[in-house]
């Protein structure tokens, strides 16, 4: 029987930490839904259309070692803003969803349109100011050079993409539990999710 933990939430909140975390206590997959978007934006590098990156997109691409940048990220929320990409990767997400052991995607419409139905919706948020240290010291820590005001400056240029986009837009499912990790260990915030989910899977 499947069993679907929906996480969405803006960039460097803490999503995909604590959906990994979640994954691994309960024995289900995972999918950063965001890497899909990553590699698809990172195709596009290269030249590709976007609705042609999305369409070929294979697993390969998503092993890409340069999907974590700065760059690469801008990428995705550029190509996610087109209706036809999202399309292109609902089926793939929607699948994983159903798969059998238990699932948790994190991304920005897991809740809200790829798992309206996910027996346990969250939406993990944090201050913009919290949210720009945590990509700083991250892009840091993989070689990048800038600087907190620059990382700041494009996770709120995202966020606004990501809100404003008429194709499954930023925001948390009516029946989503938010969490915000601002003054939030990230312990803390992995232990209230799984407490979460053992009370649905009751």
């Amino acid at each position: 029987m499947s069993f679907c933990v929906a996480i969405d939430g803006p960039a460097a909140a803490g999503k995909g930490t604590v959906a990994r975390a979640v994954a691994e206590v309960f024995g289900f997959a995972h999918l950063d839904t965001g890497l899909l978007y990553r590699a698809t934006g990172a195709k596009t590098f290269e030249g590709l259309a976007p609705i042609e990156a999305a369409q070929t997109l294979t697993a390969e691409d998503l092993q890409r070692d340069d999907l974590r940048s700065g760059d690469a990220g801008q990428a995705a929320s550029r190509v996610a803003a087109i209706a036809e990409v999202r399309e292109a990767l609902v089926d793939f997400q929607q699948a994983f969803a159903r798969r059998s052991g238990g699932a948790v995607l994190d991304g920005r419409d897991i809740g809200t349109v790829i798992c309206p139905d996910a027996n346990v919706k969250l939406y993990i948020t944090a201050s913009d100011e919290v949210r720009a240290t945590r990509r700083f010291d991250e892009l840091i820590a993989a070689g990048e050079v800038t600087t907190v005001e620059q990382v700041l400056h494009d996770l709120r240029e995202r966020d606004e993409r990501d809100s404003a986009r008429a194709a499954a837009p930023l925001k948390p499912a009516d029946d989503a539990t938010i969490i915000d990790t601002s003054n939030m260990s990230i312990e803390d915030a992995i232990a209230q999710v799984v407490a979460l989910v053992k009370l649905k899977q009751r």
